[in-house]
């Protein structure tokens, strides 16, 4: 995305206090609330959270959100599981697409011949390169063990 999240996020907050959608307006302004947090942590440096940044911060809160829903859908409390899914779909309106497994699988390879990697020890260089480029649009999680096995 090339326009500024934080500009795409107040419209939506903004749009959602109209609609009068409640449960819209406060995940949008638990979004706020993290970035704002970052935006705290990286006062020491004077610097505030960029697109990038954010785009690591939506994608915690998804794994976060993933993560409660499967508890409460073990748990019985199906009425919270519908709640954490719901934050999960407005929070993934501001993430990039998702890349495909065959995508995913395409860029791992590029990245480890632009990084010039051949072997285990390389594998912090091409995940870093992948996170620089390709945040917010796939798995780190998955991508880690894949790059391990490219490599080893």
């Amino acid at each position: 995305m090339s326009t500024d999240i934080r500009v795409i996020l107040s419209d939506a907050l903004k749009d959602a206090m109209r609609s009068k959608s409640a449960t819209r307006l406060g995940t949008l302004r638990l979004i706020n609330a993290a970035i704002k947090d970052q935006d705290i942590a990286l006062r020491v440096e004077n610097k505030e959270a960029g697109n990038s940044e954010v785009l690591v911060i939506l994608a915690k809160m998804v794994k976060q959100r993933h993560e409660s829903a499967k508890a409460y859908q073990e748990g019985g409390r199906l009425e919270l599981a519908d709640q954490e899914n719901f934050e999960i779909k407005v929070i993934e309106e501001f993430l990039p697409k998702q890349l495909t497994a065959k995508e995913v699988e395409d860029v791992i390879e590029k990245a480890i011949s632009v990084t010039n990697a051949t072997g285990i020890r390389d594998v912090g260089r091409v995940i870093s390169m992948l996170k620089n480029d390709y945040s917010g649009q796939m798995n780190f999680g998955l991508v880690g063990s894949a790059v391990k096995n490219k490599l080893s």
